[in-house]
């Protein structure tokens, strides 16, 4: 610019070096940031959504700042501005002499507090030079001898002082002559903690344009208001990016909640199964099997004669006129007969039925095991809607009591809190009752007996004889339905153990399956182990020990596993 003010006959466009490079911009194909995951991981966690602050985006959301054109030169200018203001700071000044000042304060102020009392006490805190020994003789002496305590209070302050300045004689490297006293020193020491907190901000920003965590009114007081407009220019700019990811994945804001829609339900279905399948080898799936080509002849469908009965809709209709050609030769107008028609051969997919019992008592909020079982419901949700949609699937929870759960209701399952702390709890409900409901009842027991009764009723409706629970829990129940009669009992008792048998029984004459997947907890012993083995051999089923966190995988491929089986 200079050049063209001493020549102002010089006219053109003076252009200023963004450190741009080609070769790093990312690709205009490159998929767009996934939004979806994070907020239904948020879901899972806390079963609820509430609007996410900006600084929750630029955390939950990876993004590349090439996508910004002048977002990386913006960011490394500030960046130059802070460290040459740092770098001027280290240089003014010498830290030796206040350090020596503020153990002279120290000293002082130590002495005028012995003279008012504390005796022993006092000079071990003194020597060691540890505020919460002096706050400890300060409540001490705060109502018995206020004066003294007064001079603690002092002490206290010069200590934190002290503490303040020893941090940055021994953190910064200053190299300068200018002496400080001791108040300029802690400001000194302020104004430095601020430069790096917000160079680490402007260096995080660097490298996934997390704009939204940078304090401008922080900034605007070390920097120029130029650079700090043009940056909340990029702020907004990536916040309106952020919102219209939001929208396109499915994601919608209202009344201060973010709302999840089928749209956004489907994505992040499709991203489980994609996380499950690209884990397992293509040789165990069959899912990515490639296409079998060689120079053999072209592979056609199958067809057989027509049977009484059979759908028009399978006719083949080339080879049906062949077949009436060939029949009547030059015989015209042609006739179809009943021998001519030849009909598509068609693989027969026979349904399967299932039965989800999720486990959302009180022992499921340990290590988060219900994030691991929700998330496993969406994933096996999205398989049979996307890839087997006329199979049938129920989810139920089960807790004190069994409650059907539509599976746009999954991700917003809790844990139930338990109300009861005592360690041996014999408690009886009368149900039928008109005074007493679930709300009088506490809700953290296990009542896998009501589960089974409940997916017994769905799948006996059912007309396929692949019948199936699947049973994910971490261990016995405790609690049980006799009739109108409800049973909690804690420490698991013989009679709820039988009760869920017996419902096991009854399930395996209607030739239903149970697939028990027991889940590692803190208070699992041999007994919850021992329990699922008998369940699932009186039920003629399986028992699965899985952590918590393969609980997705290991269900979806077993489920698959079983309708490969079927077909074949």
């Amino acid at each position: 610019m200079s050049t063209a003010e001493e020549n102002p006959h010089r006219r053109g466009v003076v252009h200023v070096y963004q450190k741009y490079d080609p070769a790093v911009f990312p690709s205009p194909t490159a998929p767009p940031p996934d939004v979806v995951s994070p907020a239904f991981e948020h879901m899972l966690q806390f079963g609820s959504m509430r609007e996410f602050t900006e600084e929750e985006l630029a955390d939950a959301i990876r993004l590349d700042p090439g996508q910004f054109a002048g977002l990386g030169p913006s960011l490394d200018q500030l960046i130059k501005m802070l460290q040459e203001r740092k770098e001027r700071i280290l240089a003014r000044y010498e830290t030796r002499s206040v350090v020596t000042k503020v153990e002279k304060k120290f000293r002082q102020t130590a002495e005028q507090a012995r003279k008012s009392g504390g005796g022993k006490s006092l000079q071990n805190a003194i020597r060691q030079e540890q505020i919460y020994l002096l706050e400890h003789l300060w409540y001490q002496a705060e109502r018995s001898d206020p004066r003294h305590a007064a001079r603690l209070l002092q002490l206290m302050d010069v200590l934190g002082e002290k503490y303040q300045i020893d941090h940055l004689a021994s953190n910064y490297a200053f190299t300068g002559r200018e002496s400080l006293s001791i108040p300029q020193a802690l400001e000194v020491l302020e104004e430095l903690k601020r430069i790096d907190e917000l160079l680490k901000q402007l260096e995080e920003a660097k490298t996934n344009a997390k704009l939204a965590i940078i304090d401008l009114e922080e900034l605007a007081d070390f920097t120029n208001p130029e650079a700090v407009e043009n940056l909340a220019r990029f702020q907004e700019q990536v916040q309106q990016y952020l919102k219209n990811l939001m929208e396109n994945q499915g994601l919608t804001e209202s009344n201060g909640k973010v709302q999840l829609s089928p749209k956004a339900y489907r994505l992040f279905q499709g991203k489980l199964l994609e996380r499950i399948f690209s884990s397992l080898e293509a040789s165990r799936t069959g899912r990515h099997q490639g296409p079998i080509e060689g120079e053999g002849a072209v592979e056609t469908q199958r067809t057989r004669p027509y049977e009484f009965g059979d759908s028009v809709a399978q006719m083949d209709i080339p080879q049906t006129m062949i077949n009436a050609m060939l029949r009547q030769g030059s015989e015209r107008p042609l006739r179809l007969r009943q021998d001519d028609i030849e009909i598509h051969r068609t693989r027969n997919n026979p349904k399967c039925a299932t039965v989800v019992l999720m486990d959302m008592s009180g022992s499921m909020r340990y290590d988060g095991q219900y994030i691991n079982v929700k998330r496993m419901a969406l994933a096996l949700n999205g398989l049979i809607t996307g890839e087997y949609p006329g199979d049938f699937l129920r989810f139920i929870e089960i807790a004190t009591f069994a409650k059907v759960v539509a599976p746009g209701d999954v991700i917003s399952l809790m844990p139930k809190i338990p109300t009861i702390s005592n360690p041996v709890v014999r408690l009886r409900a009368d149900m039928s009752r008109d005074d007493i409901s679930e709300m009088h009842v506490p809700p953290h027991f296990t009542n896998i007996q009501h589960g089974m009764q409940m997916a017994r009723q769905f799948l006996s409706l059912q007309d396929t004889p692949n019948r199936q629970i699947i049973l994910i829990t971490d261990g016995l129940p405790t609690a049980h339905f006799e009739q109108n009669l409800l049973y909690m009992l804690y420490p698991p008792d013989p009679a709820t153990e039988e009760a869920t048998m017996r419902e096991g029984r009854l399930c395996e004459r209607e030739g239903i399956t149970i697939n028990i997947f027991l889940l590692p907890s803190w208070s699992q012993s041999h007994e919850d182990v021992q329990f699922a083995h008998r369940l699932a051999e009186r039920s003629g089923g399986r028992v699965f020990f899985t952590a918590g966190r393969d609980l997705d995988r290991y269900v979806i491929w077993d489920y698959v596993n079983h309708r490969r089986e079927i077909i074949g």
